[in-house]
């Protein structure tokens, strides 16, 4: 008896150590990484966002890994393929298809299962039609315009609700394009030679060059990605179009192309009347340096903008993807950058209700960071509501070869050595071939 007694002791002790141990497990919590491109100060910045997570969500512990820019894609190849890649990060737009065609990606379609708004589907990466990556914010393309100029050249401002076409664009711009002496574009005795002042810039970064393609009613890619179309007449017409601007019309300063600074070099350079480009510039490079307002893109056939937004990624490898997913779902919320990004100008929201609930809006563009409210709310948060589409690494692989590529060969269209039926036709196979992954 005194056997059996000792025997079921021992045996309840046993459970109890088994079941106290099982209750300590199960409050460890589960520790995820969560990688990023930049400097060790940008990596600082991202970890204390994480730290605030990990004091809201005790259960989930997420550690930064930063990885410099330049080597970033590399790395995360190298450690895909040793299966060791982080449980998510932030990926480059252009790169999102290729991991997602190599399986690399997890598909993200119940991340916002019953919330009360969705993100924009302008935004959303999809492989096989499934969401495999949110963007953190979303962006569109605009048109800038200095409202000084306009004044002293006795011009009404672009509209907000109705763009102007592409005629009408050029023919604004050559009033707005002065010599030295203070003639116009369309004066006679204009002196080309000696330009003061430039009607317009049409930024021709390459990715931003898509825009034009479907608004002349053409485009770079059939409608599945499968097909390489910017070889039509209507894209090769739409290039061109933008190379006349400097070389037939005067109104365009010369630029080759190679770098993303389009903003910078003309509006608030204060040299340029009007230019395109990415509704980020009201937050990063336009407070307080120049007297602007802004308006949709002019319309070559269609109206039409492109959107992007750096993506975050929760990778397929990840053995901890519900987690993950919590990380990046609550890291992407509106009210986590707020104040630095979105109430700036710098970032737009990705949610639906941020476009169509009035309250929303005005809480987001009613504030002395933006122009004034009817003119943004008519041009970019309606426009993009209505009218934007999106870019083509959205839904095709190997973009970032192919724009690298067709910038290569853009080059003497900017200056005129080529004109760009010459240049697409003559770089077509190679862009095809880059498309098929050869």
């Amino acid at each position: 008896m005194k056997t059996n007694k000792l025997f079921f002791a021992l045996l309840i002790a046993v459970l109890l150590i088994s079941v106290a141990a099982s209750i300590v497990a199960a409050a460890e919590p589960v520790e995820i990484t969560y990688s990023y491109w930049g400097t060790p100060d940008e990596a600082a910045s991202v970890q204390a966002v994480a730290d605030r997570f990990n004091a809201e969500h005790p259960e989930i512990v997420v550690k930064v890994m930063a990885i410099p820019n330049e080597e970033y894609v590399t790395k995360l190849n190298t450690m895909a393929t040793a299966n060791e890649l982080p449980d998510c990060g932030i990926m480059n737009e252009a790169g999102v298809l290729d991991f997602a065609e190599k399986g690399l990606l997890a598909d993200v379609s119940d991340m916002y299962a019953g919330a009360d708004s969705m993100p924009l589907d302008s935004i959303t990466f999809k492989k096989d039609g499934k969401p495999v990556a949110y963007s953190a914010a979303n962006e569109i393309l605009i048109l800038y315009y200095n409202t000084d100029m306009f004044d002293a050249a006795g011009l009404p401002y672009p509209s907000a609700t109705e763009p102007m076409t592409w005629d009408e664009f050029v023919a604004t711009a050559k009033k707005l394009t002065l010599d030295k002496n203070g003639k116009n574009a369309d004066d006679p005795e204009f002196d080309a030679e000696n330009i003061v002042q430039y009607g317009a810039v049409v930024d021709n970064w390459t990715w931003q060059l898509e825009v034009w393609a479907l608004s002349n009613g053409g485009s770079w890619f059939n409608a599945d990605g499968t097909e390489v179309t910017i070889n039509s007449p209507e894209a090769i017409e739409s290039i061109q179009k933008v190379a006349d601007l400097y070389l037939v019309d005067k109104v365009m300063p010369y630029n080759a192309g190679l770098e993303d600074n389009g903003i910078q070099r003309s509006i608030v350079s204060g040299t340029v009347a009007m230019a395109t480009g990415g509704t980020w510039n009201v937050g990063t490079s336009l407070p307080g340096s120049v007297k602007y307002s802004v308006a949709p893109l002019p319309v070559m056939k269609k109206e039409v903008t492109i959107c992007t937004g750096g993506p975050q990624v929760i990778f397929s490898q990840s053995k901890h993807q519900a987690e993950a997913m919590e990380f990046i779902k609550w890291y992407t919320k509106e009210e986590n950058s707020w104040d630095n990004l979105i109430a700036t100008g710098i970032w737009m929201p990705i949610l639906e209700k941020y476009y169509t609930d009035e309250a929303l809006t005005k809480k987001w563009i009613d504030n002395p960071n933006f122009p004034k409210y009817e003119d943004y709310k008519a041009a970019v948060v309606d426009y993009a509501m209505n009218y934007a589409v999106s870019t083509s690494w959205y839904y095709t692989p190997h973009t970032n070869e192919f724009i690298e590529y067709l910038r290569s060969i853009l080059g003497p269209v900017w200056d005129g050595t080529q004109t760009a039926e010459e240049a697409i036709n003559g770089g077509y196979d190679y862009l095809s071939s880059i498309l098929a992954g050869e």
